[in-house]
């Protein structure tokens, strides 16, 4: 059985691989890598200009930039929004979803037969990590944020040792095993 550290490396080993596929798909799609990621989130559902920017970490002004070759390739088109016509929504388009498809099809059938290795109880257990495990992701990330925010105010941070790895950082505390009410 897997130690804690060795879940943190499989982590960190998942979450470089998804950054390096990003990369290689938007390359491949002839995309950058926020607006393969921007076709991502659209996938889900019709977003604004801004709540894309919020989601891709970057300004407004940017997102628009995003969404203007989105658009121009025939991916996205701009709607008005239903409830409030002076807003706009970005929807993805047949094209913008047989282009996400095209080149995330192979990843989503290799995990589908990875997924088929595993029984319901072990499939609830890895569910629950890396849902808490992107939880966790989240909660830094937004963290680092205000904390960024507060050093461009002019506020000092605590930087993260450059010694500190999975295996040098303090163990969180053990939550008893077993099932869980949900």
């Amino acid at each position: 059985m897997a130690d804690q550290h060795g879940l943190l490396g499989a982590l960190r080993d998942l979450v470089e691989a998804g950054v390096r596929m990003r990369h290689t798909i938007a390359r491949a799609a002839g995309l950058s890598e926020h607006e393969m990621v921007a076709l991502q989130h659209l996938s889900r559902g019709s977003i604004g200009p801004a709540e894309l920017a919020r989601l891709l970490g970057v300004s407004t002004a940017a997102s628009t930039g995003i969404a203007d070759r989105l658009a121009a390739r025939g991916h996205v088109v701009r709607r008005a929004h239903a409830a409030d016509r002076r807003r706009t929504e970005l929807h993805l388009t047949d094209s913008g979803r047989a282009e996400v498809l095209a080149h995330l099809s192979p990843m989503l059938v290799a995990l589908r037969a990875l997924d088929e290795d595993f029984d319901d109880d072990e499939k609830a257990v890895i569910e629950r990590y890396l849902t808490g495990a992107t939880a966790a992701l989240g909660r830094i990330s937004e963290q680092a944020g205000g904390q960024a925010a507060g050093q461009a105010a002019g506020q000092a941070g605590e930087p993260l040792s450059p010694e500190a790895s999975p295996r040098t950082l303090p163990s969180p505390p053990r939550r008893p095993r077993g099932p869980t009410a949900r």
